[in-house]
C-alpha cells in the first residue's frame, strides 16, 4: 500500500480534511482502520488468485488441485471482511 492509498482511505474516512490532517473522531479512526484492512485482505486475495493462476494451466491433478485451493483461500480471505466483529 502507498502512501498515497494511506492518505486517500484516510480522506475517504474523514480522517483528513483539505489535505492538513485533523484530529481524528474514534469513529474516522475506526472507519480508517476498517479501509486499510479491507484493502489488505483483498491484496492478500489477488495474490492467492494470482498464484492460482499459474497453477491453473497445468495438466497432472496436483497442479489443478493446487489452483483450487488458491482460488478459495482468496474467497476465504474476502469472507473475512463479511464476518460481524464482536
Amino acid at each position: 500500500m502507498t502512501r498515497d492509498d494511506i492518505e486517500r482511505m484516510a480522506k475517504e474516512a474523514g480522517a483528513m480534511e483539505w489535505g492538513e490532517s485533523v484530529v481524528p473522531a474514534m469513529m474516522d479512526i475506526e472507519k480508517f482502520a476498517a479501509l486499510v484492512a479491507a484493502a489488505e485482505r483483498e491484496a492478500c486475495a489477488k495474490v492467492c488468485e494470482e498464484h492460482g493462476d499459474k497453477w491453473a494451466d497445468g495438466s497432472d491433478e496436483w497442479r489443478n488441485g493446487q489452483a483450487t485451493a488458491s482460488y478459495y483461500c482468496a474467497i476465504a480471505i474476502r469472507a473475512r471482511g463479511e464476518q460481524k466483529q464482536p
